[in-house]
This record gives structure tokens, sequence and C-alpha cells, in this order.
């Protein structure tokens, strides 16, 4: 295993070329009791590399909340990515994280880092922004081999069904607080 405090030219590359990846956060509140989140994350275009240290990732309309509510309450955020082709390799990143909602001035910015047009990809609720603290390659000896066969297209055709509206309605119930209580999105 290999740490370093700042992603490498070979750790770009290999983050760069991955299909899939997964963020992994917890609360504080409810100590012993606090849920665990591990969220899968993968469609085309929706990570960015912002240099060194930081990364970001389009977030998606999503039936939970508990990445951005466990963010905005502690800012603890994992992020992983395992080689299901090729050579062997997991990498992780630890740090700190923060929400860009869309009514933050940051927003717009933010989105010219992703290769995927928001208009084509519909749906996206945030920006996750992470600092890293900690970076780690792992050898992933473990991991099954898998055979990428493309992009699901169901949450685009879903926001699209929906509508703008229908959308921001389904946030309105289903990303308000997370399965312990903490605030999600506000409306």
């Amino acid at each position: 295993m290999s740490t370093t405090p700042k992603l490498t030219a070979r750790q770009r590359e290999f983050i760069l070329s991955q299909h899939m990846f997964f963020v992994g956060t917890a609360p504080m509140v409810g100590g012993d009791d606090g849920h665990i989140n591990i969220s899968p994350k993968g469609l085309a275009g929706s990570f960015a590399i912002l240099d060194d240290s930081n990364v970001a990732y389009l977030d998606f309309t999503g039936s939970g909340v508990e990445t951005i509510a466990h963010i905005r309450e502690n800012k603890r955020v994992c992020v992983m990515f395992c080689a299901f082709e090729g050579s062997p390799n997991i990498l992780r990143i630890h740090g700190k994280g923060r929400v860009v909602l869309p009514n933050d001035d940051a927003f717009e910015n933010m989105l010219q880092h992703f290769e995927v047009d928001p208009q084509h990809v519909p749906g996206v609720r945030s920006i996750i922004c992470m600092t890293a603290q900690r970076i780690n390659d792992s050898c992933g000896f473990g991991v099954p081999l898998y055979e990428y066969q493309g992009q699901r297209t169901r949450l685009t055709e879903w926001v699209q069904k929906k509508g703008p509206e229908g959308v921001t309605d389904y946030q309105a119930r289903k990303n308000i607080t997370s399965l312990d209580g903490l605030p999600g999105l506000d409306f």
C-alpha cells in the first residue's frame, strides 16, 4: 500500500479510466446507531479532478440524501475506485467535503469541470467537492474482474419523464432529511 498527500499522474490516469466509484460517509449523530452510507456512482463524465488535492463529482437526484446530510454535518467523506478491468488496484481518497447546490454562486462555474452536459444528463441536485487529506493505493487482488457493458439510461429517462417540477417535488418529499434525521436539501 502506498500513501500520498496529493494525486500522482498515475493515480489521475487510473481514476479517469474507471467507470464506477463509491462514496462513503457517516454521521456523528446517533453514536453507534448512526447509519453509515456507501453510494455507488458512475455516470460517464460525472467525476472531475480539479487539482492535485481537490476532486468533485456530480450528485444526481436519488431516493436518499445521506451523503449531502453527512457532509453538511461533519464534512468527512471517502471516495473509492476499484479496478474491475486490467491490473488490480484500489484507490481511496479520504478528505473533507462540501456541498455546492444549484442556487450557490459557485455552482455554474463548477459545472465547467465536468465532461458531461447537465442538459443531457438532467437531475443534478448538487456538486460534491472534496479536499484530499489522505490518498492511498492498495493491491485490489481480491476484486473480481467484470466486463463493462455501457452506461445505464434509466436515471435520465426518469428525470425527463418527471420534468423539472416533478424532480423538485420528488426532492422535496425524499431529500429533506437523512435516515438519521439530519438536514439534507433545503426547500
